[in-house]
């Protein structure tokens, strides 16, 4: 291996932020100007100009000052506001972050030290989009410094994606924790809707006379003089002639559509406020929210909360697997939260206090109860970590003389059996193993396998760095393919099938591996 002396990483493009720094200078020292000039009296032209560009130069600054060095004593990085280092004997991995943003995936290098703790470089990094080839060629070298140099805890460069076991769990605590808020915070307000909600329903009017109660109905009489219809989301209002008994009143926008210049209507005010406005051929009613309505609304938030309760729970149970081995998918359990919305939600509704009031809510909540323990047991068993190779199904013999068996396989290297990654299925039986681009009948545009310049090294669990054509619930056999290192990927069952093919005997030679 050649030998690395160091790498420097800074940014590539320096014109446009000296331009950006200038900026940002021009705009202070017109600020600071103006501001003398006019004896201490700011000009809010001039102050909005400069906080406009006074943020773009510290942009540029930071993105000259941002730096990244590594050599034979260690790794090193400043930025405009601090400086690290780190030796490579306190480096346990290093390792490549993909972040999901809006234009697409961006990938970024991170630093495990032996503690545990994770830091990010500042430089470098790459997109999805762009060629990246010189992201990864200064990855590699960061690598061989640090076998050269260090101890690493992994043999194979670590990709954590989004279904990796390595991912950490802040976002998905901090959205737990704020749909959990807002779940308790609408439980909160369920006893002061439902008591208003009955004190309308149950109003009546006000009797005649002084002393007159405001939880009571008062009726008054009113003549439209127009309406105002919002336009999108906006609030609607209708006026009244003379501003009697009010100026105007704030409805819906259907509520608003429905009146007509000079309709005489009748105005229904309750505690102080109007609630009702009744026309000959039209009314509106304001509407007061039901108990169960916002019951259904904390309900709705504490489900929500659960998914990204099950994605902590999926990492925990993987903590103990490499950081880039891919988890199982999720879904189980948001079938399982979708299950339990089906009967969790019409029971909110129709009971906001939880409590069964009838022995058909208790069986209700009863066997909703059971289902969703069942769904979610189902969940948890079809989430659970799998080792590599361990499907335990036995596998029949490959008979070389029975018609074709088209399994789904892909090879994840281009070879001249693969080339450019065409094939998508492997055919074994009615003659030698090869690879499809299709799923049959016949071995149409078969590129035969030369099995035997194959070697099975191991079998593991996909990792982030295999790509997303490799499905969570698959294995992958690491091959070497006279010298090269070679992928084949296929569900458990049919890899086994599969190195049963390429190897003498009828049943598979190999163990599951280390994932390393």
């Amino acid at each position: 291996m050649n030998s690395v002396p160091q790498v420097t990483c800074r940014t590539r493009s320096r014109r446009p932020l000296w331009f950006f720094v200038g900026l940002g200078v021009a705009g202070l020292v017109l600020a600071v100007a103006r501001l003398v000039g006019t004896g201490g009296v700011p000009d809010r032209w001039v102050a909005a100009g400069a906080c406009v560009l006074v943020p773009i130069g510290v942009v540029g600054m930071y993105g000259l000052a941002v730096r990244v060095h590594a050599d034979a004593r260690g790794l090193s990085y400043r930025t405009l506001l601090r400086r690290r280092s780190v030796a490579w004997g306190d480096v346990a991995d290093v390792r490549v972050h993909v972040q999901y943003v809006r234009s697409g995936e961006l990938y970024r290098v991170h630093v495990v030290t032996r503690g545990g703790r994770t830091r990010r470089l500042p430089l470098p990094f790459g997109t999805a989009a762009d060629d990246r080839s010189e992201f990864d060629a200064t990855v590699e070298a960061l690598r061989a410094l640090h076998r050269e140099h260090g101890a690493p805890e992994s043999d194979h460069l670590a990709v954590l994606t989004k279904g990796t076991a390595g991912r950490g769990l802040r976002l998905p605590a901090f959205l737990c924790v704020l749909f959990l808020a807002g779940a308790v915070l609408a439980a909160c307000f369920v006893p002061a809707v439902a008591e208003k909600k009955l004190a309308w329903t149950s109003a009546v009017p006000c009797a005649e006379g002084p002393g007159r109660d405001a939880d009571c109905l008062t009726y008054l009489p009113g003549v439209v003089e127009r309406t105002d219809v919002a336009r999108g989301k906006g609030q609607s209002w209708v006026y009244l002639t003379g501003g009697r008994p009010v100026e105007r009143v704030s409805v819906s926008k259907e509520g608003a559509s429905g009146f007509e210049e000079g309709d005489r209507v009748e105005l229904t005010v309750w505690r102080r406020q109007v609630r009702e406005i009744v026309g000959e051929h039209h009314a509106w009613r304001e509407h007061f929210p039901a108990a169960g309505e916002v019951t259904v609304i904390a309900a709705m938030s504490a489900l929500i909360a659960a998914y990204p309760a099950a994605l902590i729970v999926l990492r925990r149970r993987a903590r103990r697997r490499p950081a880039d081995e891919m988890l199982p998918s999720p879904l189980p359990f948001a079938g399982a939260l979708v299950g339990t919305a089906v009967w969790a939600l019409p029971y909110c509704y129709t009971h906001p206090t939880l409590v069964p009031g009838s022995p058909a809510g208790a069986a209700w909540a009863g066997a909703g109860s059971l289902l969703s323990v069942g769904l979610f047991a189902l969940a948890w068993r079809a989430t659970r970590i799998r080792t590599a190779g361990a499907d335990g199904t036995p596998q029949a013999p490959v008979d070389t003389g029975a018609e074709d068996v088209f399994l789904p396989a892909r090879f994840l290297e281009a070879t001249e059996y693969n080339p450019n990654g065409f094939g998508t299925h492997i055919v074994l039986g009615g003659g030698e193993p090869a690879v499809l681009p299709h799923a049959g009948p016949g071995r149409f545009a078969a590129r035969p396998i030369p099995v035997e310049r194959l070697t099975v090294r191991t079998v593991r669990r996909p990792r982030g760095g295999d790509g997303d054509l490799v499905p969570r619930s698959w294995d992958i056999a690491e091959l070497d393919d006279a010298g090269r290192p070679v992928r084949l990927a296929a569900a458990p069952a049919d890899l086994a099938r599969i190195l049963s093919a390429f190897t003498a005997d009828d049943t598979p030679t190999v163990a599951a591996g280390s994932d390393g």
